[in-house]
């Protein structure tokens, strides 16, 4: 029996730039959602962009008091269904975060979201795709 393909946790537990989002995600209990069946697109900030944020937000927002915020914030980095880069060449959407709230793609010229670049795209998982981000989005 072949061996099943990485969920979008896994892969990103993997990966090794991803710590803060790990963390962030375990503090939100959001891991067993991302471990769902999906398909889920996920624009996946890396540790470099959780350290970009002012000092003390990602401490602030990994305490039990504020899960509702992060929840908010993890959440807005993850879309419905499976968007592969290809899906996106040449055009601008807006599509709707699972959230609840909208972000603005923009792929004309790499892909952006939000005005954010998409460093690293089409990173598989067994329900879904990652891709990159170098900026945290903030709803």
């Amino acid at each position: 029996m072949p061996a099943q393909d990485p969920d979008i946790v896994e892969v990103v537990q993997s990966a090794g730039s991803f710590d803060t989002l790990v963390a962030a995600v375990s503090a939100a209990d959001l891991v067993e959602t991302l471990q769902s069946e999906g398909p889920f697109t996920v624009f996946a900030p890396t540790d470099a962009a959780f350290a970009a944020l002012p000092a003390g937000t990602v401490e602030t927002l990994l305490k039990p008091e504020n899960k509702d915020q992060l929840v908010s914030i993890l959440t807005y980095h993850v879309l419905p269904g499976k968007v592969m880069a290809a899906d996106l060449a040449g055009q601008r959407l807006s599509p709707e975060t699972v959230n609840g709230k909208t972000v603005h793609v923009d792929g004309r010229n790499g892909v952006t979201v939000n005005g954010v670049d998409v460093i690293q795209a089409d990173i598989p998982a067994s329900n879904g795709v990652i891709h990159v981000i170098d900026e945290v989005l903030l709803p």
